[in-house]
């Protein structure tokens, strides 16, 4: 864990059982509900490691962190029955491996652009209570068929 890592800082959360986003933890990483609810499914992967780029991943890490990426896609699309999953690994703000996983329709609002482009007020809807217990459910289940 790095000081002052938001990633870092979430993860010991989850640790501590103190991350109502957790879902399932893997071997390279732990799964989380996304903290904005425009995109019903939004999940976040979050590196076990403290690595800014993928390339400084262990070679058999770095598969394995792909892989199992892989598969929280694919039960995120199970889950949640999108038209298009969009994948991204950014980590420009926080610099610590994590990939985000946005289940996209055509009736999505500003269907057709980037995520990171649509003002932060209009993507900021955090889920919470009963709506985040049935995420993590539906979310939960489909990892569980396919691991």
């Amino acid at each position: 864990m790095k000081k002052e890592c938001l990633i870092c800082e979430r993860i010991e959360m989850i640790q501590e059982d103190r991350n109502q986003y957790f879902v399932k933890e893997l071997e390279t990483g732990y799964v989380v509900i996304g903290d904005f609810k425009t995109y019903k499914g939004y999940t976040v992967f979050l590196s076990r490691e403290h690595k800014s780029e993928l390339h400084e991943l262990a070679p058999s890490i770095k598969q394995k962190f792909l892989s199992e990426m892989s598969l929280v896609a694919e039960a995120v699309y199970n889950a949640f029955k999108p038209e298009k999953m969009n994948y991204e690994l950014l980590g420009n703000s926080d610099k610590h491996l994590h990939w985000h996983l946005f289940p996209r329709r055509s009736s999505d609002k500003k269907a057709y652009t980037a995520i990171w482009a649509i003002p932060k007020e209009e993507r900021n809807d955090i889920p919470s209570g009963q709506e985040l217990e049935e995420l993590k459910e539906l979310l939960l289940d489909e990892l569980d068929k396919l691991l």
